[in-house]
């Protein structure tokens, strides 16, 4: 069996990251630290194995993956053996032959600048003739490596979300509609393309951005109507994830809390990009409404701040302030700092979710994955925010998965 994993955002460091790892683990080259799906919860479920992945992708501008690992190991954030193996050297060279033009509806000003001729060839598309180019490549992909299935993960710098009218995107028809037509070009960002392209292509789906992508109703009943599984948004790999952790036990020990401000400073190219307000404001909005949803009326008021500090390079701080009250009034306090590499904790769970889904996919489900909220900020089709549940949840969607059962 050989699955495909097919990058949007193929040439950032997370794509990098993944590439790397996946193929230093199969090599026996690194452990599998941080893989979910190497827990025991997994045990004798015939997820796909890590040598039968095989890596492709969209970008929008032109790089080279070697240089983008040395990159990441002289930041700390791989190790410089694996950048420098010669076998893996092979391996993301591979891959980078496999990546091919995006398109870059809706992104920021950054991300055009940085856009290659032949993606600004695709921009000028229509959305229609754009979807095309993208389900084209997709295919091309199946074909010539000849995949039994392809996963589309989405890990691209963060879309401004697009001003639609509610309802504008409810229905399958709805969306096709909008792509069709060539008038409304500005309002379908790619992120949307990408999602309907893999769709159309029978390509379970992960959104691990913030952006658009597939979270409208009307790409649920894409998703559905082409029998393939999904899942999103924004995944959860630094202060969100402590965050779902600590706020159930606030709420188990009845502590109100007054106030929750998050700080946070990141550099690298995804913190550039977040320097733009709009974009900023589609990943804080995500960050910040887990808290009032396991918290409730124990939340006074909640501040989520990420700014953008070149020198970090892909590290990330986080500060959380947390002012709560307990018993006769008392005043308290916790304060914690989370210091992470970005690409670091991305990657596994970007492997975990691209297995997961394949084997989702083989067992016929489709539609949204729920059972997979624990890997995201913002998980699509429910409101459990509690990692503990959400871990309850995960182990019920094995277990499912392990009897053979469709959703």
């Amino acid at each position: 069996m050989k699955v495909g994993v097919w990058f949007v955002g193929a040439l950032g460091d997370v794509a990098t990251t993944t590439v790397l790892g996946a193929r230093a683990i199969a090599r026996g080259l690194a452990a599998p630290t941080g893989l979910v799906t190497a827990r025991d919860l997994f045990r004798g479920l015939d997820l796909v194995a890590l040598d039968d992945l095989v890596f492709g992708g969209h970008d929008v501008r032109e790089g080279d993956p070697v240089e983008a690992a040395r990159d990441l190991a002289q930041k700390g954030v791989v190790p410089h053996r694996l950048a420098e193996e010669p076998e893996l050297q092979a391996d993301l060279r591979t891959f980078g032959a496999r990546v091919r033009p995006g398109v870059a509806a809706g992104a920021t000003r950054l991300v055009r600048r940085l856009e290659s001729d032949a993606a600004r060839e695709r921009d000028r598309l229509a959305p229609a003739a754009a979807l095309a180019a993208l389900r084209a490549d997709l295919r091309a992909f199946r074909q010539a490596e000849r995949l039994d299935r392809v996963v589309v993960v989405a890990v691209a710098s963060t879309e401004p979300r697009p001003e639609l009218a509610d309802g504008a995107l409810g229905t399958a028809q709805a969306v096709r509609a909008l792509v069709a037509d060539e008038r409304r070009k500005d309002d379908v960002p790619a992120s949307l393309l990408y999602a309907l392209a893999a769709f159309d292509e029978g390509c379970a789906y992960v959104n691990f951005t913030p952006s658009l992508g597939a979270s409208p109703a009307g790409m649920h009943a894409a998703a559905l109507e082409a029998g393939v599984p999904h899942m999103g948004n924004d995944g959860k790999t630094g202060q969100t994830l402590v965050r779902t952790a600590l706020a159930p036990m606030f709420r188990e020990r009845n502590l109100d809390v007054l106030s929750w401000s998050g700080f946070n400073i990141l550099g690298n190219r995804d913190g550039a990009v977040l320097d733009d307000p709009q974009a900023n404001a589609a990943k804080t909005r995500g960050k910040d409404r887990v808290l009032g949803a396991i918290l409730g009326e124990q939340l006074g008021s909640s501040l989520t701040r990420i700014d953008y500090v070149p020198s970090l390079e892909d590290w990330k701080t986080a500060w959380d302030f947390i002012h709560f009250q307990g018993f006769l009034g008392t005043r308290m306090h916790l304060e914690l700092t989370w210091r992470g590499a970005d690409s670091a904790l991305a990657a596994p769970l970007v492997l975990d979710l691209a297995r997961c889904l394949e084997l989702a996919q083989r067992r016929g489900r489709s539609g949204l994955q729920t059972g997979l909220a624990c890997f995201f900020k913002n998980p699509l089709g429910t409101d459990e925010q509690r990692l503990p549940a959400q871990e309850r949840m995960l182990g019920e969607w094995v277990d499912g998965l392990r009897g053979g059962r469709g959703a």
